[in-house]
């Protein structure tokens, strides 16, 4: 899965270079390591991890290997090959194909492996044997790394979060979210026999070791981003029900806590049934039915690890007590459920190459919960949220930062966005269409890897209309459009232009009641329109604000042209 992307990444280099200066970041080599597509990464494919870990909770530190299977796509003559992971972490070894030891180097974080010449479409296996002190998490899962936590009752509870700080953070890999695993991966974990471990997709075998440790082996087989592949461990309990979704059955397991088991028996199946039916009508079947899906207590708020979805947020709605909205909608449904999960169609099932393009995770994830809230409380529930998490946006920096060093954009990826995906389909005006778009992007896109471009260019195409300048506006920029109109003593016309944008801003304006609709298509030039007086009454600033993330200005004058 990763020659194809090599001339999409070259493009979003180009694109990068007028983004550096606005986010104002200087980058170092080990950054580009970590985040470009360099020939040490692009002349081989991965097909299959099989993960060994055996973590030792009181010495913090872990004995683990990984068996990469790979696929030669491009002539590996004269080539090295580059492996990531994260200090203080340590490679002992690399096997090839089962005999041969390889010779590698360690240049900060990345390892180069020196391999023989092997032929264009061949398959191998390296080994990597790898152990120490593991990186661990402080504040999870905002600052990532392994998780040495323990339950209420002081037992041992483990896990891992390390979106964008990388899985190369716990285990060797190929740490670049172009190269999914084509085949899946097996993730087998030894522990204490007197705790259970859970991994992505199913559960293969359990054994215990007679030795005061247990093996158990889980498996995925679809393809899963690397930061996705995660380990669970603790004094765990499950319950089972299957659920009649688009595409079949789909078995649906449960992990909680020994103690927790009642309360999640009662809480959590309500609130997954009803993200299930919301995202599958909105953005089609669940991705991973092969894989079933799982919610995992964890000790951290959540996250979206596929098939596997963490999930800490006390049982209880909102999100831990809150409601990031601020309207009251969000007390109503519990948040890590609903958005967690909505990650499996975005950012799973669809993923980024490159991490700067994380909005198409974050900010499709984030607008989920808008047609959550619109799903089962109505269109004006849904406008009512989307507006309040607007309140979230700071503008300090763009959604889409440098590209090919690892850089993550501003924590505006998740509400601006929505909020920018909300307005073009007010401008629309035509949800039938919107919903296709959104359903059709989870079936053309089926477990593949995009670029920002692609999904801009994939809303282009199906709503015949170019909607680059308003993606520029939204994503590479901090303005926020002004939008400025004169509505006409007589309300026959209303005169309108926008400013504070980028050249060709072109967002439609549809406003809408009962019985009038107004259409326009304003630009950074003035244009005036004949309306009606009906349609002059749909024009007023609270309307305008509510539907669109645009400052709406009344002019008292005609505008000099």
């Amino acid at each position: 899965m990763v020659t194809k992307f090599i001339s999409l990444c070259l493009t979003a280099l180009l694109l990068s270079l007028g983004l550096v200066a606005q986010n104002s970041t200087t980058f170092t080599r080990a950054d580009t390591l970590r985040g470009s597509l360099l020939p040490t990464r692009t002349w081989w494919d991965v097909q299959h991890y099989d993960l060994t870990v055996k973590p030792d909770y009181n010495s913090k530190t872990i004995i683990g290997k990984n068996i990469i299977s790979y696929k030669v796509v491009q002539p590996s003559a004269g080539k090295t090959m580059q492996i990531d992971l994260q200090n203080p972490l340590q490679i002992d070894s690399i096997i090839l194909n089962g005999k041969n030891s390889l010779p590698f180097k360690k240049d900060g974080n990345a390892w180069h492996v020196t391999v023989p010449n092997q032929m264009v479409n061949s398959t191998h296996t390296i080994a990597i044997y790898y152990q120490g002190k593991v990186h661990e998490a402080i504040r999870p899962p905002w600052d990532g790394g392994w998780i040495w936590a323990k339950d209420s009752l002081g037992r041992p509870w483990m896990t891992v979060a390390c979106q964008g700080l990388g899985a190369s953070i716990w285990f060797p890999c190929k740490d670049h979210q172009s190269d999914e695993p084509n085949k899946g991966a097996r993730l087998t974990m030894i522990v204490p026999d007197t705790l259970v471990a859970i991994g992505n997709g199913r559960l293969q075998s359990k054994k215990n070791n007679g030795d005061g440790t247990a093996t158990f082996i889980w498996a995925v087989n679809n393809p899963i981003n690397n930061y996705c592949i995660i380990p669970y461990i603790g004094k765990y309990e499950s319950f089972t029900e299957k659920y009649n979704g688009e595409k079949g059955v789909l078995d649906l397991t449960y992990w909680v806590l020994d103690y927790n088991k009642n309360i999640g028996k009662s809480y959590l199946p309500k609130e997954v049934h009803n993200t299930l039916k919301a995202f599958e009508h909105w953005f089609g079947p669940y991705p991973f039915y092969e894989d079933g899906f799982q919610m995992i207590e964890t000790s951290h708020t959540g996250m979206e690890h596929q098939s596997a979805v963490s999930y800490g947020n006390w049982f209880k709605p909102g999100y831990r007590g809150r409601d990031g909205s601020g309207t009251g909608w969000g007390m109503k449904w519990d948040f890590i459920v609903i958005h967690e999960s909505g990650h499996e169609w975005f950012g799973n099932n669809i993923t980024t190459v490159d991490l700067a393009d994380m909005w198409v995770h974050e900010g499709f994830t984030n607008y989920s919960e808008t047609l959550f809230v619109e799903y089962h409380f109505g269109k004006d529930a849904g406008n009512e949220y989307n507006r309040g998490v607007r309140n979230g946006i700071r503008n300090d920096k763009t959604v889409i930062p440098a590209y090919n060093v690892n850089a993550q954009g501003s924590g505006d990826m998740y509400p601006k966005p929505s909020n920018m995906l909300h307005s073009i389909r007010h401008g629309l005006n035509d949800d039938v269409l919107f919903r296709n778009i959104l359903r059709g992007l989870n079936k053309d896109f089926y477990h593949q890897m995009v670029t920002s471009r692609q999904i801009e260019n994939y809303i282009n195409q199906k709503t015949k209309f170019n909607y680059n300048k308003v993606f520029d506006q939204y994503l590479r920029t901090t303005q926020i459009p002004s939008f400025e109109f004169y509505v006409a003593a007589d309300k026959k016309s209303v005169t309108y232009r926008y400013t504070t944008c980028v050249k060709g801003f072109n967002l439609p304006i549809t406003l809408t009641d009962k019985e009038n609709t107004l259409k326009l298509l304003p630009t950074d030039n003035w244009k005036t329109t004949k309306i009606s007086t009906a349609q002059a009454n749909l024009l007023t600033v609270k309307d305008i604000d509510f539907m669109y993330y645009v400052k709406p200005v009344l002019l008292t004058e005609v505008p000099s042209k």
